[in-house]
């Protein structure tokens, strides 16, 4: 009923930029929360950036200060900006959401995840 597609993801160098871009469309009522999540190879997923319905962040200590979680409430769309990349930020990283559909019933959404590489 809502799908979530990401984009922008790649490779880049050690101190570079990305900025990824997740817009959701389908059976929208609101969008409450919407977070990125990443997973590194072997590892577990974890959350690295949380934006509320009412646009207060919160990120995770390891992205703090390099990363800026931004949404476009029209377009139902959240960014990642992220500036100075390390090697350690190489991860899948997928998009969620909460959101309430039409017809008044809140569901949780991810998207496909897109791959993010930075070379040292």
């Amino acid at each position: 009923q809502v799908q979530l597609v990401e984009s922008g993801g790649g490779l880049v160098q050690a101190g570079g930029s990305l900025r990824l871009s997740c817009a959701a469309s389908g059976s929208i009522f609101e969008i409450n929360a919407m977070d990125w999540y990443r997973q590194a190879p072997g590892k577990q997923r974890e959350l690295a950036a949380h934006i509320s319905s009412s646009g207060s962040t919160n990120y995770a200590d390891s992205v703090k200060g390099r990363f800026t979680i931004s949404r476009d409430y029209v377009k139902n769309t959240v960014y990642l900006l992220m500036n100075s990349l390390k090697p350690e930020d190489t991860a899948v990283y997928y998009c969620y959401a909460v959101v309430r559909l039409v017809g008044g019933r809140v569901d949780t959404y991810w998207g496909q995840g897109t791959q993010v590489t930075v070379s040292s």
